[in-house]
């Protein structure tokens, strides 16, 4: 597809989507199709007038141009007279390009223009609204587009449209824990449709140095980048892993997904994809002819071209919901790549190759710009200057300049400030368990700790005397011990790649520091976790042995939001963990947490016992005023939901 002339572009590619908000803070994520004047109004009751009407200023509006026609608007408005709570305030955003030539360009176009799906019915304008204290949360991760699975923030938007005349019933915040994108398993179709936004927007190119194209234009016209990637990616292998001794030297690259054969590698690919997974207007600039393909992969394409076209149909309702409730975001691993950061021996194999290094350098530029300076957006101020730098060097040439792609790709690879805390009413406290690990000392093949010991120790200053916290954990901290026994197996053989063997103990050193917090004399007496990756969802209830009234800890897990275990095995997983992680087995004393008491909630609606729930959607989390759950549900992406019932005695 030949590159649109501007005219023919809708102003607003994608967005808005609501991020940090305060009373008196509204920071919005915006993709325009050129440098965008931004007006922004906002309306209190009984919504007639604006209270706020200004154009913002340079300070307020930061613009990351990405490509000839792409142009990111990161709005961040500090309010002089605060907002009132608990009450619905309206917006409304007004776009104009000054630089364009007619005096169409020149005149104010608003959300009703150029983003009619946003409205809610019945309603003039989006709203959101800001909530004293945390009544009612909604979380997920996991969101596959391909997968066959209905879209969770499609069921979001039901839930808002549900609630939209009652503030006390609409969630404060939704949390996304983790895999908001697949960068590493990415359907056919729609990677095609990646190929065709880059093309039509002009996103920038890039130089790729180590690898078997010379940049990402080559990439896109390779006869193997369509379901064939495994051949392009970086073959980098470790010579150090027990598995070499005990099957035969077989070694396993660690761009090892199972589903890489359409693993994203460049900035603008990444960057294509947020915009298809949260916009629909960018679907209708895209041309979805199936490339030339192998009976097989053409096979393949048309399968998941079924599943995309769903997925396509859901996006007005998904933008409507992220446009309506303040969006929080963490990553996990396939956000940048399948095991990332799993050993020592991951990072210095990858990192110590240029393309390797690229590739995850590229998803980590995109996740900044996409999801990470939305959750704290002062944390970023000395980073801001270095993309736009990278953004200034693409020039007439439009081909980013490969050292300053790399010199920030080394400063994010340092960076050490993508957790946050939410000063909310209970605390929300979000980890990072990614990229500050705790390596093995003994073996750098074995998993590392999803934090090191310097990170925890922040984690427990953070905590230390409040009442009341709400934990984002992307891993569970608590998870299915069957299912951590074998990941620990495998580790033992060498192959931790093989089961994703990523869970909270599964490194001595963080498990003992993690459960010692739990323990600590001043920590809170209430603790709700919120986790996602496993792709099922499921509820416990946790206390210590010795000390059964404090604290009181939920850790409550909603995968996926858009993906699903494969629905036998987990069933065959669910019941052998039941026999043989029984209260009274013997087995439970060899576990890391044998001085804990866990207790399962049973999902409403399965048969007796059964404890794990396989079935996408968005979780939904009720907290009284000392922040303790009264209701955890799992709202179904079909239809309906399904609770877990405190239970009436220890399973």
């Amino acid at each position: 597809m030949s590159e649109r002339s501007l005219s023919s572009l809708p102003p607003v590619l994608a967005g808005p989507i609501l991020r940090h908000t305060t009373s008196d803070r509204v920071t919005i994520w915006l993709v325009g199709s050129s440098s965008l004047t931004v007006r922004i109004r906002l309306y209190q009751e009984p919504y007639d007038e604006p209270c706020f009407d200004r154009i913002l200023t340079a300070e307020e509006v930061t613009r990351v141009r990405f490509g000839t026609s792409a142009w990111l608007h990161l709005i961040d408005l500090t309010l002089d007279d605060a907002l009132p709570l608990n009450t619905r305030i309206e917006y409304d955003l007004g776009v104009s390009d000054p630089a364009s030539s007619g005096p169409e360009h020149h005149q104010e176009s608003w959300i009703a223009d150029w983003a009619p799906h946003l409205y809610m019915s019945g309603k003039s304008r989006p709203d959101f609204i800001i909530k004293d204290r945390l009544e009612r949360l909604i979380h997920g991760s996991c969101r596959r587009p391909h997968s066959f699975a209905a879209d969770g923030l499609v069921r979001a938007d039901e839930l808002l449209q549900e609630t939209q005349e009652d503030s006390a019933k609409r969630p404060a915040f939704m949390l996304m824990t983790g895999d908001q994108i697949y960068a590493d398993d990415v359907a056919g179709p729609m990677l095609r449709a990646i190929h065709e936004l880059i093309g039509c927007l002009g996103l920038y190119d890039e130089a790729l140095n180590g690898s078997l194209v010379n940049d990402s234009k080559e990439l896109r016209d390779n006869p193997d980048t369509y379901f064939h990637r495994e051949k392009l990616l970086p073959d980098v292998r470790s010579n150090e892993a027990l598995i070499e001794r005990f099957f035969g030297g077989v070694r396993k690259p660690v761009f090892s997904t199972a589903n890489a054969h359409n693993h994203l590698i460049s900035l603008s690919e990444v960057m294509a994809m947020y915009l298809l997974v949260w916009s629909p207007v960018c679907w209708r600039l895209v041309d979805m002819k199936q490339p030339v393909l192998s009976a097989g992969d053409a096979n393949t394409y048309l399968e998941q071209r079924a599943a995309i076209d769903e997925f396509v149909s859901g996006l007005p309702r998904a933008a409507r919901a992220l446009a309506h409730i303040p969006n929080y975001m963490i990553f996990d691993d396939h956000d940048i790549t399948d095991d990332w950061n799993l050993s020592a021996l991951w990072e210095t194999t990858t990192y110590e190759h240029p393309f390797a290094r690229r590739i995850v350098g590229n998803a980590l530029i995109a996740y900044l710009l996409c999801q990470g300076w939305g959750n704290n957006p002062d944390a970023f101020d000395d980073i801001l200057p270095s993309i736009q730098a990278l953004s200034e060097s693409a020039g007439q040439g439009a081909v980013y300049c490969p050292s300053r792609q790399d010199a920030l790709i080394d400063d994010l690879l340092q960076f050490e400030g993508w957790h946050y805390t939410l000063k909310t009413s209970p605390i929300i406290v979000v980890l990072d368990s990614r990229t500050r690990r705790w390596r093995s000392e003994l073996n750098r093949a074995r998993p590392s700790g999803l934090m090191d010991w310097e990170a925890l120790t922040e984690f427990q200053q953070e905590i230390i005397g409040q009442k009341a916290v709400v934990v984002v954990s992307p891993a569970p901290m608590f998870g299915v011990k069957l299912i951590e026994t074998i990941q620990q197996v495998f580790t033992f053989f060498g192959k931790p790649l093989v089961v994703d063997a990523e869970n909270w103990m599964a490194h001595r050193g963080a498990a003992s520091v993690l459960l010692n917090i739990f323990r600590h004399s001043r920590t809170p007496e209430n603790f709700v976790i919120l986790s996602g990756d496993v792709h099922y969802s499921f509820a416990y209830d946790v206390r210590l042995r010795h000390r059964p009234d404090q604290p009181r800890i939920w850790q409550i897990t909603s995968s996926g939001i858009k993906n699903e275990f494969p629905h036998t095995l987990l069933e065959w997983l669910d019941r052998m963990n039941r026999w043989l992680y029984a209260p009274w087995s013997p087995l439970n004393w060899f576990t890391k947490r044998r001085r804990m008491r866990v207790t399962p909630r049973l999902p409403e609606g399965r048969e007796a016992g059964e404890r794990l729930w396989n079935n996408a959607g968005i979780g939904v989390v009720d907290l009284d005023r000392e922040g303790s759950p009264t209701n955890i549900e799992q709202l179904n992406s079909r239809s309906g939901g399904t609770r877990f019932p405190q239970p009436d005695c220890d399973q």
